[in-house]
């Protein structure tokens, strides 16, 4: 069990909490200026072998008499009694029946990738897989998405000294097509509903609505029921529709992050996390991905100075939310212990199944 060496920075637990995962540290702030966290503790745990939230940080191995704060980063809606509302979850959340639980003294609620945000921004080159543009950009707007059970997004934005973080509901933005064939697949998905969203194309079941749209407008009857099924028959070669589905995915999930840059004013760079695209990294690397990304005509020259890369860091979520709980308790130390920022509507899920080890540093550079 971890306890406490120090009295100058108190510890504290970050959760990220997914639609399939959750991801729980026990985190310091640190006396370095190239290692401001450092990860005393790590664990991840399947949502849905356990009845509540508490019951998995009331197993995670830290003496709680010791702490006092709790930071938690999901997705969903959250009221202002403390409860998110969100469909992907087994249980139900809520700040305030967490507290009471466990016993803490403040239990605080952000934007899932809006603590991306917060760790994304700093996470140093050994940490990414980089897709397009140059090594380095100048400290600027910085926006971070990831397609999961749904599409998050936010914007990192520097302001002096300090950063702020925009969450946004990005993946609600109508879905655009581009091409002949997008075309043909949006109309195809557009006759059961009247709106199609961007994260109905651009998420785990976006995936499969890609898919089973394709075969309507190609005249096959589908023969995988699942997003992992048909990223898998794509990125083996044994399906042809299949890799036709995620060549779609693929060039729409550049021509939308390169009208994102362009609607958001990125600069600093764009950071893809999520639970899917780090499966596909070497599929997405041979697509149209960067094609798509670059066709905004007389802007193209601007996107080609902006880095892209795929963040590979399954401790992204703790250690943003970490971030933020740090940055807000010394710009807002009087901020209520339930406090909450805008959540975005669909939980995602934390894919990556390598916990790392007690004592890990979290290496975020300023």
């Amino acid at each position: 069990m971890s306890t406490l060496t120090t009295s100058t920075s108190p510890a504290f637990l970050a959760a990220d909490v997914g639609g399939t995962h959750v991801r729980v540290g026990l985190l310091q702030q640190g006396q370095d200026d190239n290692a401001p966290l450092s990860m005393l503790a790590y664990r991840q745990y399947r949502c849905a072998d356990y009845p509540s939230l508490s019951a998995i940080l009331a197993e995670f191995p830290v003496n709680r008499s010791t702490l006092s704060a709790c930071v938690i980063a999901t997705a969903g809606y959250a009221l202002p009694d403390g409860t998110v509302i969100t469909a992907n979850l087994p249980w139900p959340l809520s700040s305030n029946r967490i507290r009471q639980d466990l016993g803490f003294e403040a239990v605080h609620l952000v934007n899932d990738f809006e603590a991306v945000a917060h760790a994304a921004a700093h996470i140093s080159a050994s940490q990414v897989l980089q897709l397009t543009g140059p090594a380095d950009a100048p400290r600027g707007p910085t926006l971070v998405i990831g397609p999961g059970t749904g599409l998050g997004a936010a914007v990192w934005i520097p302001v002096g000294n300090r950063s702020v973080v925009l969450a946004t509901e990005a993946g609600q933005a109508s879905l655009a097509a581009t091409t002949e064939l997008e075309m043909a697949v949006l109309q195809q998905m557009l006759r059961d509903r009247s709106h199609v969203s961007i994260e109905q194309a651009l998420s785990g079941p976006g995936l499969l609505n890609l898919y089973n749209a394709l075969c309507a407008v190609r005249g096959t009857a589908p023969t995988h029921a699942t997003p992992d099924a048909v990223s898998a028959a794509a990125c083996d070669g044994s399906d042809p529709l299949a890799v036709e589905t995620l060549q779609l995915f693929c060039g729409i999930l550049g021509s939308t992050i390169g009208d994102m840059a362009l609607l958001y004013g990125v600069q600093g760079g764009i950071y893809l996390a999520g639970g899917i695209l780090p499966k596909i990294s070497q599929f997405l690397l041979n697509s149209s991905f960067v094609e798509r990304f670059l066709n905004k005509g007389p802007m193209t020259k601007a996107l080609q100075s902006i880095p892209v890369k795929l963040v590979e860091h399954g401790q992204l979520g703790v250690i943003g939310a970490a971030s933020w709980y740090l940055g807000r308790r010394e710009t807002d130390p009087g901020a209520p212990p339930s406090a909450v920022t805008q959540v975005h509507a669909a939980a995602r899920p934390c894919m990556d199944s390598n916990p790392a080890a007690a004592g890990q540093h979290a290496g975020l550079h300023q």
